[in-house]
Parts: C-alpha cells; structure tokens; sequence
C-alpha cells in the first residue's frame, strides 16, 4: 500500500478525525504528523494523554498492517505510554514509530511524538496482535 492509499483509509475513521496525516510509511518505520487542536487538549490547552495514545496506536497499526501476510489483519494486545512533555494548543506534533520486532504472530512498535521544538513528549510501545 502506498502512502495515498493508507490516508484515504485513514480518513473516514478516528485518525481521520483526530487529524492524522502519515508522511512516510515503511515496512519498518511510520512517521506522520497531527495538529494540537483545542478538541485534543485538556482543559490547560495542552495535548490529552489519550490523543497522544490514540495517534501512537494508529502509527503502529499502520506499521502493521504494511507488513500483513494477505488475508491476515491485526489488532492492538498491549500499549505502554510515558509522558514526558507537552505540547500546546495550535501546534503540531511529529510521531515517528519503528519496528521492534515483526514476526508471525505478533509486532512490536515504539512511537515518539515530539513537538515542534523537536522536545520528546511521549514514548509509546504497543504489540499488535496479527489474525487470521
């Protein structure tokens, strides 16, 4: 799948929603992009821990599903978040998320979402779960 197709797929769903845009899409490593918009923040204008979740999962789903065997499909098992910094309302962070490991049955991925100045504000590891 090329970066087009996976957008349009994107689109319509929760990523969609919440604004992401993929950048570059490998086999091994996802990098996209995602405006802090006032609906993604808390009440102190800086992004929800949960956006930041949701935007990780989708990066390494997206990973994922560019390595499935045909037919086969994934889902999420286990996802592991540390906050480490903010990042504000009308900004935009950069999540970058690279393989672990890629096996039969399961993926591992780790995400970094950075905010504009480059700053870490969270590490992500999720294992997703590949079926039939």
């Amino acid at each position: 799948m090329d970066l087009d197709a996976l957008q349009k797929l994107l689109q319509p769903l929760f990523p969609g929603l919440m604004g992401v845009q993929l950048t570059e899409a490998a086999p091994d490593r996802v990098v996209a992009t995602m405006r802090v918009r006032p609906d993604l923040c808390t009440a102190g204008g800086i992004l929800h821990g949960g956006a930041s979740m949701a935007f990780a999962d989708t990066l390494g789903a997206v990973g994922t599903v560019l390595n499935l065997p045909g037919g086969k499909r994934t889902t999420t098992t286990d996802s592991s978040t540390k906050f480490i910094g903010g990042a504000p309302v009308d900004s935009t962070v950069t999540g970058e998320s690279v393989a672990l490991h890629r096996g039969r049955t399961t993926m591992v991925w780790q995400t970094s979402i950075r905010n504009e100045q480059g700053k870490l504000c969270a590490v992500v590891t999720q294992t997703q779960l590949v079926l039939d």
